[in-house]
C-alpha cells in the first residue's frame, strides 16, 4: 500500500491512496479538472479510480466530487449526515456509511470509520489497511479524543493535521468569529494539540509522519517542524510536509 496527497490546506484537500489495483482518493477539494491534471502527475488516469471517500462536507474537502464522480463513473462513499447536506450533487453511485460502523472492504483495502469533532453534519475519518500495513489519517478535528488516539495507535504511517499556531491566529487577518470557530473544540487542530497526540501514539512501526492541512495565514511549516523535532526528535527521518500547490512524492506504506 502507498499514498500521496494531491494537495493540502484550506484552498483544497486530496488524498489517493493504492495498494494493487484499488485506488482510493479521499476527498477531492479541488475542481475536477485540476484533480485531473495532479492525479496525473503521480500517473494515476481518474477514471481507473475504484472509488472516492469523502470525510465531511466542506468545500475544501468536497468541491470536485460530485463532477469528478459523473465525469468518470465512480462510486463515492459517504457517510448519511455528509450525503444529506446534498452539496456533491447527484452521484451516480452512492455507497451510505456512518461513522461508527464496523469495517468494511474496497478492493484489497480494509477501511475503517471513525467520527471527529467537527463542526459538521457527520464528519468522518479513517484508518486504511492491508495485509501488515496500516494508514492512519486525521485532519479537520477541533479536539483529541480516546477513540481517535485508539484509531491512530501503532499505524505505519498516519496523515496528521498541524493545522495553525495558537499565537499566530489570535495576531492573524481572521475575524474573532472565524479565530473561535478555527480554534475551537469542534474546528482544527493546533500545533500543540497535534504534537501532544503524537507524544500519545505508540509510534515504533511508524514510517512515515506527513503533516497536512497547514495553514497558509496561521502557521509555517518551520513552525510545526520545530514543534514537533522538539518534542519527538526521533521522527526527524520520518517527516514530510505537505503543501497546497504541490502533489507530494509517493509514501510507501
Amino acid at each position: 500500500m502507498r499514498f500521496a496527497s494531491l494537495g493540502s490546506g484550506s484552498r483544497g484537500n486530496s488524498t489517493l491512496i493504492e495498494c494493487g489495483a484499488t485506488r482510493l482518493l479521499l476527498d477531492c477539494g479541488f475542481a475536477a479538472r485540476e484533480a485531473e491534471r495532479r492525479l496525473a502527475h503521480l500517473g494515476v488516469a481518474p477514471e481507473s479510480l475504484t472509488a472516492i471517500m469523502v470525510t465531511h462536507e466542506h468545500q475544501d474537502h468536497i468541491k470536485g466530487v460530485g463532477p469528478l464522480a459523473r465525469r468518470h463513473g465512480l462510486p463515492v462513499w459517504i457517510t448519511h449526515g455528509t450525503y444529506q447536506q446534498g452539496r456533491c450533487g447527484e452521484l451516480p453511485d452512492a455507497q451510505l456509511i456512518h461513522s461508527h460502523q464496523p469495517p468494511f472492504q474496497i478492493g484489497t483495502v480494509t477501511i475503517q470509520p471513525y467520527p471527529v469533532p467537527h463542526d459538521a453534519r457527520e464528519p468522518a475519518q479513517y484508518t486504511f489497511s492491508s495485509d501488515d500495513s496500516r494508514l492512519g489519517v486525521l485532519t479537520d478535528s477541533g479536539s483529541i479524543t480516546p477513540h481517535i488516539q485508539q484509531m491512530l495507535s501503532g499505524c505505519h504511517a498516519l496523515l496528521l493535521e498541524f493545522n495553525h499556531d495558537q499565537a499566530m491566529l489570535s495576531a492573524g487577518p481572521y475575524p474573532p468569529s472565524l479565530q473561535r470557530r478555527v480554534g475551537g473544540r469542534l474546528g482544527h487542530l493546533n500545533n500543540e494539540q497535534a504534537v501532544s497526540l503524537l507524544a500519545d501514539l505508540d509510534h515504533a512501526q511508524l514510517r512515515h509522519l506527513v503533516v497536512a492541512h497547514v495553514s497558509e495565514q496561521n502557521n509555517h511549516p518551520e513552525k510545526v517542524r520545530d514543534y514537533i523535532l522538539s518534542r519527538l526528535p526521533q521522527l526527524a527521518s520520518r517527516l514530510t510536509l505537505t503543501c497546497q500547490s504541490e502533489v507530494s512524492p509517493w509514501f510507501e506504506v
